[in-house]
């Protein structure tokens, strides 16, 4: 096993937020990576605190609500948070020259722009989902879609808690345009988020996408291929944040080390070349 010292050390960004605890636990079990740094919102009433460590043997990792003091002796970051402090973060690590992987989704297009710019500093991972199984979910939708072809129409559905703050999901959209690219369309141009009113025919080759919030659901995806007298349906339904977190982690030891640029998930789990 890998000594405590030689492990790259990862910095845990809302280290004491609910996916901050799934991805310190997921750490314990990677013999390649420590919890070293650990980063909360100015104000958090336990800043300044030595957290427990995840590890046996690490020392504990104090509680910073400043970026680049938590980003010190790390040489990766997760990040599950909100893009604006996504950002803020990642142009941290980029001047520090430290590898980063988020969840973080609602990004705007000048957003994902900027996410891209600072990939070409630093090493970047940046998925909607880290699970594995959503992942493959994505690869058999593309496939599906292909094969089915254009006799079958495409329409997703799904469910989180209630205090998702952004909407269609993020996977949602990655499994949505995973099935336009087996469809051969961009995404952009067949997309249907709403749907209200004497709204006529469905549209010839759209995408429709119904979202749903309430209680404390970690995430249910649902893509239906509707033909004539029959359908197919692929589902995920999660369970815990842990697979995520799980994920995020295998990305982040995947990631350490490797050149700048943004990577994908589908590269990680070796679902793409």
């Amino acid at each position: 096993m890998t000594a405590v010292k030689d492990r790259t050390g990862v910095m845990v960004v809302g280290a004491q937020g609910r996916m901050g605890l799934e991805v310190r636990a997921a750490l314990a079990g990677e013999p390649r990576l420590r919890f070293a740094g650990a980063l909360e919102r100015p104000g958090h009433p336990e800043v300044g605190r030595t957290l427990e460590p995840a590890v046996a043997g690490d020392p504990g990792v104090v509680l910073r609500d400043e970026p680049k003091a938590a980003l010190d002796g790390c040489g990766v970051a997760i990040d599950f948070s909100v893009p604006a402090s996504t950002l803020a973060n990642l142009r941290v690590a980029a001047d520090a020259g430290i590898a980063y992987v988020t969840g973080t989704t609602g990004f705007d297009e000048a957003g994902r722009a900027e996410i891209a710019r600072l990939a070409e500093r630093i090493p970047v991972v940046h998925a909607p989902n880290f699970s594995v199984a959503v992942n493959v979910l994505g690869h058999l939708a593309r496939e599906a879609a292909r094969l089915l072809g254009p006799g079958y129409d495409a329409e997703l559905f799904e469910l989180h808690h209630g205090q998702k703050r952004d909407a269609p999901s993020g996977t949602a959209l990655f499994l949505a345009e995973a099935v336009a690219e087996g469809q051969g369309k961009t995404l952009a141009e067949h997309v249907v988020l709403e749907r209200s009113g004497e709204t006529g025919p469905r549209p010839e080759g759209a995408i429709g996408i119904q979202t749903l919030r309430g209680g404390d659901n970690p995430g249910e995806h649902t893509v239906y291929f509707v033909g004539r007298g029959e359908r197919v349906e692929l589902v995920h339904r999660a369970q815990t944040r842990g697979h995520f977190a799980v994920g995020a982690v295998r990305a982040a030891a995947w990631l350490a080390g490797r050149a700048p640029g943004l990577y994908r998930i589908e590269q990680v789990l070796g679902l793409a070349s």
